[in-house]
């Protein structure tokens, strides 16, 4: 079963019109998203499925806080251990919901290094994932 991972840049705050293409066939295919919840393009993007009414989510967040889970969804809690600070932190998160999904939707603004850590991993575990490129507007399909 089909399971997408979106992500992306937290200097993404909006869904342009491509962007909504791509979440509407989602939601119109009923495939099941995992997300973060961080601010930017995670809570961008779960404003436009809680506005589509889209129950399929499931937020990822750290150590029992939830920063952003604007739909109310289920949330899958990840713990870390106590030496883990900043981006090594949050990457645990996003090595789960690597795991957990067959594909990527990322929206990177070209300089986000943790949406380019996660497009690695997809592709180091053989799966496909799309990836908006913000400054040109437009998508790359990457697979290994």
């Amino acid at each position: 079963m089909i399971k997408v991972f979106i992500g992306g840049s937290r200097k993404i705050t909006r869904i342009n019109p491509l962007i909504r293409a791509r979440l509407d066939r989602i939601v119109r295919q009923g495939i099941p998203v995992v997300i973060g919840d961080a601010n930017g393009a995670d809570k961008a993007v779960q404003a436009y499925l809680k506005d589509a009414g889209y129950p399929n989510v499931e937020v990822f967040c750290m150590a029992g806080r939830c920063r952003n889970n604007l739909g109310g969804w289920k949330t899958r809690i990840v713990t870390a251990p106590p030496n883990k600070r900043g981006f090594e932190f949050y990457s645990l998160k996003d090595e789960e919901m690597t795991s957990e999904s067959t594909v990527g939707l990322m929206l990177w603004d070209g300089e986000s290094r943790g949406t380019l850590a996660n497009v690695a991993r997809m592709v180091e575990q053989h799966k496909k994932v799309v990836v908006y490129v913000a400054p040109h507007k437009t998508f790359q399909a990457i697979r290994r």
